[in-house]
């Protein structure tokens, strides 16, 4: 005698109550021989490396963000290197007086030609073709906003013509829309990730649903309800999306801890400012959660769904 027959015969002699180990038996199962653990271990690792390298990305915008929101630049273009100079001098003289600038630093012209050796090359003395510029940087006490910049400029104006004040921020505008479009990328690669998971899932549903019909038909003629048997194929689907989901967590915070250690060797300030934060592993620590109640609900839509058709 097959074992189906056998599980027939045990739930028609006592079909009720319908739940416990009775019911499970219904559809046998061994996590370590089947595919859908490691697919759900696999979609949720690919998830939580994906979700962390939006958060990552969204701590480094914003800490940018902060550090050069009250950050101008004077940019004072002259040809000739002495009265550049002096130009300079008189522009950081006007901007240490206004209250609205909290400190300021006149960059070296030795430091600058050291920057821009790679595009102008070295040794580019006062009399060659390539004249440096002045820069000042500038650190206000609030928000450099448009109407502060503009006062700025024009206070400067009115005795250097040759002045030019810019925020920082707007150099690095195009890097800020660079990383949303990559935090945009890990958010549609995240739904993907959930879309294929849930996919995964009703297959093996539909495959678990077809090769039990027999026994499903016998259970719903002696009165079990499409409630009592969806349960038993959704706690089958919630114990492989937990033990896939718990894999899947360990493999990506894995990951992330490699992946992490690499940028930490490059020991920048910017680089830095793109670590997670405290809320970002509790959010990662979430997604398993999410992708087993994902498991749960799409089992249960396509048994209940199954189980229409049958009637």
């Amino acid at each position: 005698m097959s074992r189906a027959q056998l599980i027939d015969r045990s739930l028609v002699r006592d079909l009720v109550p319908f739940k416990g180990r009775r019911a499970a038996r219904l559809v046998p199962r061994n996590p370590a021989s089947g595919p859908m653990p490691w697919v759900i271990a696999i979609m949720i690792a690919l998830t939580v490396m994906a979700a962390a390298a939006g958060l990552a990305l969204g701590n480094l915008a914003d800490r940018a963000r902060t550090d050069l929101s009250g950050a101008l630049t004077v940019q004072i273009v002259e040809a000739n290197a002495k009265t550049r100079a002096a130009l300079a001098k008189r522009a950081a003289e006007i901007l240490v007086a206004d209250p609205a600038v909290a400190s300021l630093r006149v960059i070296p012209r030795e430091e600058l030609a050291e920057m821009l050796a790679p595009w102008i090359g070295s040794g580019n003395d006062e009399g060659e073709a390539v004249p440096i510029p002045a820069l000042i940087d500038v650190q206000l006490a609030n928000v450099a906003d448009t109407a502060e910049i503009a006062r700025l400029n024009a206070l400067l104006l009115d005795e250097i013509p040759q002045a030019r004040v810019d925020a920082q921020s707007d150099w690095l505008r195009p890097v800020y829309d660079a990383l949303a479009s990559l935090q945009y990328l890990a958010l549609a690669l995240i739904a993907l990730l959930a879309f294929t998971s849930a996919g995964a899932v009703w297959l093996a549903a539909r495959s678990s649903f077809n090769n039990h019909r027999k026994t499903v038909e016998i259970v719903h003629l002696l009165g079990g309800t499409d409630r009592q048997i969806a349960q038993v194929f959704q706690r089958s689907i919630t114990i492989d999306a937990l033990l896939g989901g718990a894999i899947g967590l360990i493999l990506g915070v894995l990951a992330i801890g490699v992946i992490g250690s690499q940028f930490a060797a490059i020991d920048s300030g910017m680089v830095a400012g793109g670590n997670l934060r405290q809320l970002d592993w509790l959010v990662l620590a979430a997604i398993p959660l999410a992708g087993v109640l994902l498991a749960m609900l799409t089992a249960r839509i396509t048994v209940m769904s199954a189980l229409k058709r049958m009637l």
